[in-house]
């Protein structure tokens, strides 16, 4: 039987930001699609009403984006680390990961990659956190500002190609943050059991196999080394062994 640790992943700013961007976010989608489908959707009751609660969900998810980038890069200055891919994982590590999704995963095979509080994501997740939380996040929420200030920013929106370049851009970028949610979410459910995932945004704690531990258990009977290993533990991948190698 595989050892067991539990490793803290998210602590409470993130979990704090992590939910109030989710919830921000579903409001954003629920208002939207009412804005622009009035008159089939009518949950929020009034268009005025629709628009209001939009722009207010709106700047929460910005003012919660802005806590989200100086939290991890200013106090834990760990950002670039936690959401940039590095050259392994460009390399190696998203092939492996996308053949752990569509695969292994589903022949019981281990994951390649195994989560510690300096390296949250699997390089799959960071290249796509990377698009989503750099690009289009930003991107969505400043095509919102200039349309919640038509007139006081007139100027902005005409030289970025006027109202119906602003309004279709921000339009299909709410679009595809919608389509990454449902990719979000599932991708969550396949821990080790559906809901392995969603503690640590909620306790903050997650129970993970002690690799390490395999892994020296392993090299100590068997020198090749010939058992499934993850990404880090395999020494042709290693900075070292190519440099010695050169």
């Amino acid at each position: 039987m595989s050892a067991k640790k539990m490793v803290y992943l998210q602590p409470i700013p993130i979990r704090i930001w992590h939910w109030v961007n989710a919830f921000g976010i579903i409001t954003l989608i629920v208002s939207g699609a009412q804005i622009r489908f009035p008159e089939a959707i009518s949950i929020l009751g009034s268009y005025k009403t629709a628009i209001q609660v939009h722009n207010v969900a709106g700047l929460v998810v910005a003012v919660f984006l802005a806590f989200w980038v100086i939290y991890y890069k200013m106090v834990r200055n760990s950002l670039d680390n936690i959401y940039i891919p590095n050259e392994e994982d460009l390399k190696h590590g998203i092939v492996r990961q996308l053949l752990y999704y569509c695969f292994w995963y589903f022949i019981g095979r281990p994951s390649p990659f195994h989560a510690s509080p300096d390296a949250k994501f699997n390089p799959m997740q960071k290249a796509a956190y990377l698009v989503v939380m750099f690009i289009l996040v930003p991107l969505v929420v400043v095509t919102g500002i200039l349309l919640m200030n038509v007139t006081p920013l007139r100027v902005l929106i005409l030289m970025s190609g006027g109202i119906k370049i602003i309004d279709t851009l921000h339009f299909l970028v709410a679009c595809s943050l919608f389509a990454f949610l449902f990719t979000h979410v599932y991708l969550a459910t396949l821990g080790a059991t559906p809901l392995a995932y969603f503690k640590p945004m909620i306790f903050g704690w997650e129970e993970v196999e002690d690799h390490d531990a395999e892994h020296e258990e392993t090299h100590d009977g068997d020198p090749n080394g010939t058992e499934y290993r993850p990404v880090r533990h395999y020494p042709e991948y290693s900075t070292k062994a190519t440099n010695h190698g050169a």
